[in-house]
């Protein structure tokens, strides 16, 4: 396991992503957590992460990690992508099944994307994991976002059903928070 104790805020008023972001590092990075209004940018998912952080990073003078999260389907070259939060809220589970009612092809997969600044006038640097799976109706807990109806390859449960302890070790999240932990380590080791 990683260590790095670097001090870093995670921007978000999402409950549930920080008690996940949380599980996933077990501590090994000294996070607090924020909320911090931010605008809803448009753009590619690392555009989009990076200018967040950028933002975040001025407005609270310190160092952070902000995080983007997509579905995207491979029907739809993508999309809904970056703007999943916004069709979720829209057209629910339901709809986002139905928007793939006219294709054969139901698979996805989940992209996170978190950016991480060392503070005002930092870029920050972009790390981001994939996990592929396909798009079925709605299957357990309705209450963290999409994960009901995103069933990564391998599984027969949606992320919604499997276990948290399984879910965090091969879910989108964690694969990117895997390159963010070493990456720290590495800027630790080498102060």
């Amino acid at each position: 396991m990683l260590t790095c104790s670097r001090h870093s805020v995670f921007v978000t008023g999402n409950k549930y992503k920080l008690m996940e972001v949380q599980a996933i590092l077990k501590g090994t990075v000294d996070l607090e957590s924020h909320k911090v209004d931010l605008p809803e940018l448009q753009g590619t998912p690392e555009d989009i992460a990076a200018e967040k952080c950028r933002i975040a990073a001025e407005k609270l003078q310190g160092p952070c990690i902000t995080e983007d999260t997509c579905l995207c389907y491979n029907a739809m070259n993508g999309l809904p992508g970056p703007y999943i939060k916004w069709f979720m809220e829209s057209i629910g589970h339901e709809g986002l099944n139905r928007m793939l009612d006219g294709f054969q092809d139901k698979t996805a997969y989940a992209l996170c994307t978190f950016a991480y600044s060392k503070g005002p006038g930092h870029d920050p640097v972009i790390f981001d994991g994939k996990t592929p799976g396909r798009i079925v109706p709605a299957r357990g807990p309705p209450d963290f976002g999409w994960d009901a109806v995103f069933e990564p390859d391998g599984f027969d449960q949606t992320y919604a059903e499997l276990d948290k302890d399984v879910k965090n070790t091969i879910s989108h999240r964690f694969r990117a928070l895997e390159k963010l932990q070493a990456y720290l380590a590495a800027e630790k080791a080498s102060e």
